[in-house]
């Protein structure tokens, strides 16, 4: 198997056997993350503290290997209280946009460091794609109104 293993100084190093990311391919594999710092501490018991802290590990891992939270396909989102997934959701949705990846939450009590969060996810390194075929420009696209697409999105809007 080819595989690179990703880490970053400015996130959480691994704590056991596993690797923080693991690039096979143009598939990105990244461990679950908590809502530890570059220098594995816990940054607040607050749940949207922790969730800013797990995304930003996410970017940091990602950015490694310049990808970018747009690359990311699926997560699993773990919360130690279900009760907790409307505050997550809106730090959630400041990060990733439409289309957003796939995703399942699951609730889980009594995660390492008392968590209330922690993410895995898998991306897709498109870099190579995104050079062969780059997307189109505004200029590119003959005037179309997106407003009466579907969800503000068709084949014309970008």
């Amino acid at each position: 198997m080819i595989a690179k293993t990703i880490t970053s100084v400015d996130a959480p190093s691994a704590h056991g056997p596993y690797s923080p990311a693991l690039k096979i391919g143009d598939f990105v594999f990244i461990s679950g993350q908590l809502p530890l710092d570059e220098n594995n501490h816990m940054v607040s018991e607050d749940i949207v503290e922790q969730s800013v802290q797990v995304i930003r590990n996410l970017v940091a891992l990602l950015s490694e290997i310049d990808l970018e939270l747009r690359h990311i396909v699926k997560t699993t989102i773990y919360l130690a209280d279900h009760q907790d997934l409307d505050k997550f959701d809106q730090i959630y949705a400041t990060y990733f946009s439409n289309p957003y990846p796939a995703r399942t939450v699951v609730e889980i009590k009594d995660m390492p460091y008392h968590a209330k969060v922690a993410i895995d996810c898998v991306a897709l390194d498109t870099l190579a794609y995104e050079a062969q075929f780059p997307r189109p420009t505004w200029d590119d696209v003959p005037d179309h109104d997106c407003e009466d697409c579907p969800d503000g999105t068709c084949d014309h809007c970008y």
